[in-house]
Formats: structure tokens, C-alpha cells, sequence
């Protein structure tokens, strides 16, 4: 590992992008030009103290996990990231049976941009690859590099974000979608090793991939219960990406409704997350 190269690409990538770059407020006036450390730390789902170290040429060898995170928060280009890899002693990822899981810079930037409207970038088989500030407003427990799908069937509390009524409804939704991946790439690792997991640890997935219901990701209306602002009634486009398995999911509501508002109050509050 070469932790003096690693310090070094670290510190002049992240000099190079603005808050708003990222999808983030501008805040008080920066002294140097660039993000901050701990704001970096915050897009990779890492300590502070962490990344600072990394930047020191002290911190210990970073996971596959967390250089695929980097790469995304630093709005790396695949040459970039691949670098970023070498700088670690690792094998830069390889999707020899679908879509490589980097996000492509130009997407990133339409992210950045939806500042008020929730969005992710996904696979089509549920990983999360990036997400805005509003989308960690709405759902933070959905970090990059976490699976939705997986989430759903294991994590019970993550339901919690939508109404009892509607939860039924996404679980055959999740489970329909997975079938339909598994179905036109029956090679691919991913959605494969999701499935054998899901059938193996999760009884309702199981009863539900019996039933063999098959569906894609297409747009919607979904309702999210908020802790704060309370139920969102948002309708979800789902913009498909070049290589097709990159799907751009964003969520918006619509103006003059009780939603509107309280999407735009979720805006303040995960601005004052941002920044707490």
C-alpha cells in the first residue's frame, strides 16, 4: 500500500470540488478551496478521524467497500478510481456479468444537482451506488453500498419508513423485481448470491419467490412515513442509465399539496443535519 501516493491523490481530489459539486450547501466561507475532510467522511459513511488519518499517510488499509466509497465522493472517473485502487495494493472491481457498479461522473453530477428532490442511483438488483443529501434526509439508513432488497427481508425496522398497509405491496415488488434480473442475467453473481441468501435466511421471501411474480422497477406513487415531517405521498420516476443496469430513482411531490411542503421542510432538516 502505498500510503504516501494514496494521502496525496486524496487531499488534491478532494481540493478540486465544491460543495456543490456534491449536492451540498456552501455554508460559512472556506478558508481553503475544496471539501472538507469531515464532509468527505460524511459522503463515504466513514469517521472523520478516519479519513484524516488516510490524509495523513497514517490510517490502516482501506476495505473494496470503502475505496468504491471514495471513489463516489469524490466523483472519481473509472481511470481515477482504478487508480485509487492500484494506490491500495487491490484489484480494481471487475463485472465480467453486468454493469460495473461505478457510478459514472456524468450521472453523479445530475444527482448533485436534484438538491430537493430525494434520489439514489441503483443496481437494478437493489444495491445502493450513490444518494443525494435529500435522499439520507429521507431514508438514511439506506447508505451506498447497502441492498435494499436484502434490507427489506432482514432488517425489519427499515419498514417502518412506509405504511403498514403499503409494506406487503413492496415486498412482492422487491421479490418480482429480483426474479425478472435473475431471470435475463442468470450468470451474474449478484442478484444470484442475493436470492440463495434470501431463500436460505427469509421465510416471506421464500413464499413470495413461489409465487414467481416477475415485475421491473418502473415508475410510481409511494408513501413515506418521515419521523419529523410525517407522510410523504411522492411520486418515484425511475430513469434508466446507458448500460441499463444503473437505475436513477427520484422522488418529488407535487406543488399546491400537503406533501410539497413537507418535502420542502425535510430539505431544511437534513440541511441542519448537514450541518450539526
Amino acid at each position: 500500500m502505498d500510503r504516501n501516493g494514496l494521502a496525496d491523490f486524496l487531499r488534491r481530489r478532494r481540493a478540486r470540488l465544491a460543495p456543490a459539486d456534491v449536492g451540498l450547501a456552501e455554508g460559512a466561507r472556506r478558508r481553503t478551496p475544496g471539501l472538507r475532510r469531515e464532509e468527505v467522511a460524511r459522503l463515504t459513511g466513514m469517521s472523520a478521524d478516519y479519513y484524516t488519518r488516510l490524509e495523513q499517510s497514517r490510517g490502516s488499509r482501506p476495505s473494496r467497500q470503502m475505496l468504491s466509497a471514495l471513489a463516489r465522493a469524490l466523483r472519481l472517473s473509472d481511470d481515477e478510481r482504478d487508480h485509487l485502487f492500484h494506490l491500495v495494493g487491490e484489484e480494481p472491481p471487475r463485472a465480467p456479468h453486468g454493469p460495473v457498479g461505478h457510478v459514472r461522473p456524468g450521472l453523479l453530477l445530475v444527482l448533485d444537482r436534484l438538491y430537493d428532490a430525494p434520489a439514489q442511483v441503483m443496481s437494478d438488483w437493489g444495491e445502493v451506488l450513490a444518494q443525494n443529501a435529500m435522499a439520507d434526509a429521507l431514508a438514511g439508513e439506506w447508505w451506498p453500498g447497502r441492498n435494499i432488497i436484502r434490507q427489506w427481508f432482514t432488517d425489519p425496522p427499515v419498514r417502518e419508513l412506509f405504511p403498514p398497509e403499503d409494506r406487503e405491496q413492496h415486498a412482492r415488488m422487491h421479490a418480482a423485481q429480483l426474479r425478472a434480473v435473475l431471470a435475463s442475467r442468470p450468470d451474474d453473481p449478484g442478484p444470484a448470491g442475493l436470492v440463495a441468501e434470501l431463500l436460505a435466511g427469509s421465510a416471506e421471501f421464500a413464499d413470495l419467490w413461489e409465487r414467481h411474480e416477475v415485475a421491473v422497477r418502473r415508475a410510481s406513487v409511494k408513501r413515506f412515513v418521515h419521523p419529523v415531517v410525517g407522510l410523504l405521498e411522492l411520486d418515484c420516476e425511475v430513469l434508466i442509465g446507458a448500460d441499463r443496469g444503473q437505475l436513477l430513482i427520484v422522488h418529488s411531490a407535487r406543488p399546491g399539496t400537503e406533501s410539497y411542503e413537507r418535502l420542502r421542510l425535510l430539505r431544511v432538516v437534513g440541511l441542519q443535519s448537514m450541518t450539526s
